[in-house]
């Protein structure tokens, strides 16, 4: 009797296959989780809702009373006078001053059986308090700034893509009765990719032109805190910077001190008071202002390019005319002399188009935008989609349909692909 067993090469052979097909997988779900992970966890904070109530904080209480009720409310009393004191407020009695209280903030408490030793912070009503304090009246603000709080620490800088208390301490400040105008973007989701040191660093309007236009701001803001400890949970020496602009320009500096952790939030709350000082006091002598190359519809143009592309304007006129026969002709007049109706010019309705473009790096995603916004017609470009490396995607504004823009790039060089109410070009 014979017996055969089965050959085992086939399986030897089929093995490093399956084991390839499993590696594969593993590197597939190993970038998906790497993917989410870079946008997912706890990272953003989101920004207290500014009010425009008058707030005095760091107040120091120490008083006592017949119980501790009595001495916490004695100790309330007292933050109300020192904080309207604080404002240089007129003389009233504390029946009155406690009707223009709009809430106390406990910041540190310690309560005894008759003692009562806090730090406070007192919330005046503007409508009630302003006319009081000489504050009732409306102060002109700065255009929508873009706040990018950056934290440097042990050699690392981060911004949002962890949570930290610098970012904590911009967004809980009370920016109600600052005369900027602070856009604190929340740092979560993909705001975390978006927004990063990196970021600073960077010259291109065209990019920052599309950061500004998503969160609605007109310039940028850039708090940096450079915090250095001389031991784990000792004291803490920060150097904080103020830049601003696209070109990250310096504009002032100053140094603080916590002697311990349990202080540096109150010092990075000190901090960004003083930042809001700083940032003001540009606003005031005109410093900061919107940079108008952000702004492409308002570009400063010196008087010789103005003059050359005015120059080449007219000769592009005078070529068109040419071409149409009407150079040696009056417009609204014939070859006979008979009067001719003028031709009326009616509004062509504009639409949006998806347009994809390959951006194997940066200048060509760049280049890209530039070019869309140069084409006749076109009253706005923006970013759906950014693939450096890949094929982006932007959503163009034209006045016309899909075919007559196809055409306007065809005569600046580009290859188009027409598509379902989509454009796909190339070089």
């Amino acid at each position: 009797m014979n017996i055969v067993f089965p050959s085992s090469r086939p399986t030897n052979e089929r093995l490093p296959t399956a084991i390839a097909a499993i590696a594969v997988l593993v590197l597939a779900l190993l970038a998906a989780v790497a993917l989410y992970a870079q946008v997912s966890g706890e990272r953003g904070i989101a920004p207290v809702a500014s009010s425009s109530d008058i707030e005095v904080d760091g107040i120091e209480v120490d008083v006592h009373g017949e119980n501790a009720e009595d001495a916490r409310a004695n100790g309330w009393r007292e933050a109300q006078r020192i904080a309207w004191e604080r404002l240089d407020g007129p003389d009233i009695p504390d029946s009155r001053l406690e009707s223009l209280v709009a809430a106390i903030v406990v910041e540190e408490e310690n309560i005894g059986p008759r003692r009562y030793i806090a730090r406070l912070g007192v919330i005046f009503d503007r409508q009630r308090a302003g006319a009081l304090l000489g504050a009732g009246g409306s102060n002109s603000r700065s255009a929508p700034m873009l706040t990018l709080p950056v934290l440097i620490s042990g050699g690392t800088e981060t911004m949002f893509e962890v949570r930290n208390p610098w970012q904590r301490a911009w967004a809980e400040y009370q920016f109600g009765s600052s005369t900027i105008d602070y856009v604190r973007p929340a740092g979560s989701g993909g705001e975390s990719l978006l927004l990063t040191y990196g970021q600073t660093g960077r010259r291109s309007r065209a990019w920052w032109n599309n950061i500004l236009d998503q969160f609605g701001a007109a310039d940028v803001l850039v708090p940096i805190a450079n915090l250095r400890w001389e031991w784990p949970g000792g004291p803490v020496e920060g150097r904080f910077t103020a830049r601003y602009g696209p070109d990250n320009r310096f504009l002032d500096e100053f140094t603080m001190r916590a002697d311990n952790a349990e202080e540096l939030p109150e010092m990075l709350e000190r901090a960004v008071t003083r930042f809001n000082e700083i940032f003001a006091a540009a606003l005031a002598d005109g410093t900061l202002r919107p940079d108008p190359t952000l702004t492409l519809d308002n570009i400063e143009i010196s008087d010789e390019v103005r003059a050359l592309l005015e120059a080449a304007r007219a000769a592009e006129l005078a070529e068109q005319a040419a071409a149409a026969g009407e150079g040696d002709t009056p417009a609204g007049v014939s070859i006979d002399g008979a009067a001719q109706p003028q031709p009326v010019e009616t509004a062509v309705p504009t639409a949006s188009y998806g347009v994809q473009v390959a951006t194997p790096d940066a200048s060509d995603f760049d280049g890209a935008i530039a070019a869309l916004r140069a084409v006749p017609g076109v009253t706005r470009v923006s970013v759906r989609s950014t693939a450096i490396g890949g094929a982006s995607v932007f959503d163009v504004t034209y006045a016309g349909d899909i075919s007559a823009l196809a055409a306007a790039l065809r005569q600046r060089g580009w290859s188009v692909n027409e598509g379902q109410n989509a454009l796909g070009i190339s070089r």
